[in-house]
């Protein structure tokens, strides 16, 4: 189906990235295993930098036990169970940013997100992310595309310093501090209860369902677009 957002007096879109903006498989067989490849490496190579420690003191603060000997097997065992960690997402965003630079590294969209922003930012709607990985992390992907620096179209980022994406609240306060009134924002992500969350703040939603071989979710409440294309001015 199609979202209009002039129908729905929208101005702002809130974007999730794995899965609406990005492959998923860009994240987990690119990004992921390239931070656990080179963090060794940072670690001894960046251990006098400010970024560095500051990375490596918020691990320790998430778990006294660690001595500076075992920062790194902790970053491992954290790695093996997918923990939203916010030391490790730092971490992992300074690793991710030599890669940027280095040019080893380049962020994936979709082929439909450039026109889509493109239309929006024509149409003066501010575009805004929202994603589980740090806004360091966001800000690389999105300014290093095959398609060129793609952060000129967006307005701002969050991540869950500012909540969980499975909470009322965190929605509440991202749309404070758009300054929008939640109910003229539209949010996408391919995850259901981000998407009940964002309506129980007051926000609009739409879900986005990628892979083509994927049928229909048949118990989602959200109207279900198969990609950005679909979202029409």
């Amino acid at each position: 189906m199609t979202v209009t957002l002039t129908a729905l007096e929208i101005r702002a879109l809130l974007l999730d990235i794995e899965g609406t903006t990005t492959p998923a498989e860009f994240v987990y067989q690119v990004l992921f295993p390239y931070a656990r490849a080179h963090a060794a490496e940072y670690l001894a190579r960046h251990q006098d930098s400010a970024d560095c420690r500051e990375a490596v003191a918020l691990l320790r603060k998430e778990h006294d036990a660690v001595s500076p000997a075992h920062v790194l097997e902790y970053v491992f065992s954290l790695m093996d169970r997918d923990k939203k960690s916010p030391g490790l997402k730092a971490l992992q965003g300074l690793i991710w940013q030599d890669g940027y630079r280095s040019g080893e590294l380049r962020g994936q969209v979709y082929p439909d997100v450039v026109p889509a922003f493109e239309r929006w930012r024509a149409r003066g709607l501010d575009i805004y992310i929202y994603s589980s990985g740090s806004v360091l992390a966001q800000r690389l992907l999105f300014g290093s595309t095959e398609a060129g620096d793609l952060t000129k179209f967006l307005s701002g980022y969050f991540d869950t310093a500012v909540g969980p994406k499975k909470s009322p609240d965190s929605y509440r306060a991202i749309a404070a501090r758009m300054h929008v009134p939640p109910q003229e924002i539209l949010f996408v992500s391919d995850v259901d209860q981000e998407l009940d969350a964002a309506r129980t703040s007051g926000m609009r939603t739409a879900l986005c369902v990628r892979e083509s071989g994927d049928g229909l979710p048949g118990s989602t409440s959200h109207p279900v677009i198969r990609g950005l294309a679909e979202i029409l001015s």
